[in-house]
């Protein structure tokens, strides 16, 4: 029984070590050299408070300094506070927000930028104002780049005719900052909702990501006008509230995939939380199986059907980028 307990206390001070030596390792919004000292020595202090359960002498001792540091630690952590005001990097400079009218909504900062290749680009927005009544659906991107569990999932908003507004939520970058999963557990990142023409934020993953190349399928949604409509401005909600009050990104709680599975709580008929919804590449699976896609052939066949990246190359700058790749799309529809 007494072997069980230090062996439950050893594992409890393992993790605890882990979580402190990152947290401190990574800093608030960055990993100066005194961050990373300050990580390595409470991964120390984790090493030896573990030696330390073997000797009587020096337990108590140790397993109180070393947790009054982790608490310590804990609350600079939840101390650490997001900021819309860092230096951004260009492609997230800008916030998108939106004002509503009656049924009208104005949506500012909508994303268009021409590109050349991946980091080289034209920065250039829109606003644009978009009638309610006029929402007929949700068309859903899935995009791959290491394999068939981890995608980045993208909401599409169909306006009617070739009227779509695309919203991907990301972590926000600063300047010369890049993507780190582990560092997204840890207030690294703001939360941004990007929204944008499709021309931008589909054709950049399918036209212009070559390191890795990056898989797009589109999938449409199955639910009635009333469900899109609140979930369109529940999004809208959220992408003002960001502008007022900005929020962390996390990998895990917060993401591309579980947010959106967030909002769609709005909805009485919201799809039930699945570890599908978390390994965010088996997700159209489970919209199929239940029932959120198109049914009228197997999976695999309307997977593949899905795949657009050679309707995103030839439609490329086409004003007509979103009707062109749904060629295979509209049939189904019939």
């Amino acid at each position: 029984m007494q072997t069980l307990k230090y062996a439950l206390l050893g594992f409890i001070i393992l993790v605890v070590g882990l979580w402190g030596s990152l947290a401190l390792y990574f800093g608030d919004s960055g990993s100066g050299t005194s961050q990373q000292v300050l990580g390595w020595l409470f991964g120390f202090c984790a090493l030896l408070t573990l030696l330390g359960l073997w000797l009587p002498g020096w337990r108590g001792p140790l397993l109180i300094g070393y947790f009054a540091i982790f608490f310590a630690v804990l609350g600079w952590w939840f101390d650490i506070s997001p900021s819309n005001g860092r230096q951004w990097q260009a492609d997230a400079e800008k916030l998108a927000f939106a004002t509503l009218d009656g049924d009208r909504i104005t949506v500012y900062n909508i994303r268009n930028f021409a590109y050349k290749s991946e980091f080289d680009y034209r920065p250039a927005y829109y606003d644009k104002t978009f009638e309610l009544n006029k929402l007929e659906g949700i068309d859903l991107f899935s995009i791959y780049w290491m394999g068939p569990a981890i995608a980045h999932t993208i909401i599409s908003f169909h306006f009617g005719g070739a009227d779509y507004l695309a919203m991907s939520i990301e972590a926000r970058k600063e300047l010369n900052e890049g993507y780190s999963t582990i560092k997204g557990f840890f207030r690294q990142y703001e939360l941004i909702y990007f929204v944008a023409d499709e021309r931008d934020v589909i054709r950049l993953r399918a036209n212009y990501r070559k390191n890795p190349e990056e898989q797009v399928y589109l999938y449409r949604l199955q639910g009635s006008k009333d469900q899109a409509r609140r979930l369109f401005l529940e999004y809208v909600r959220q992408i003002n509230r960001l502008n007022r009050q900005p929020a962390f990104y996390n990998t895990l709680l917060d993401n591309c995939t579980t947010a959106i599975w967030f909002r769609t709580l709005v909805n009485p008929e919201h799809l039930a939380f699945s570890w599908k919804v978390l390994l965010s590449g088996y997700l159209p699976d489970y919209l199929y199986e239940t029932g959120r896609l198109d049914t009228r052939m197997p999976f695999p066949l309307l997977r593949e059907r899905a795949l657009i990246n050679d309707l995103a190359r030839a439609a490329d700058q086409s004003a007509d980028f979103s009707v062109r790749i749904r060629a295979r799309l509209e049939p189904l529809q019939q």
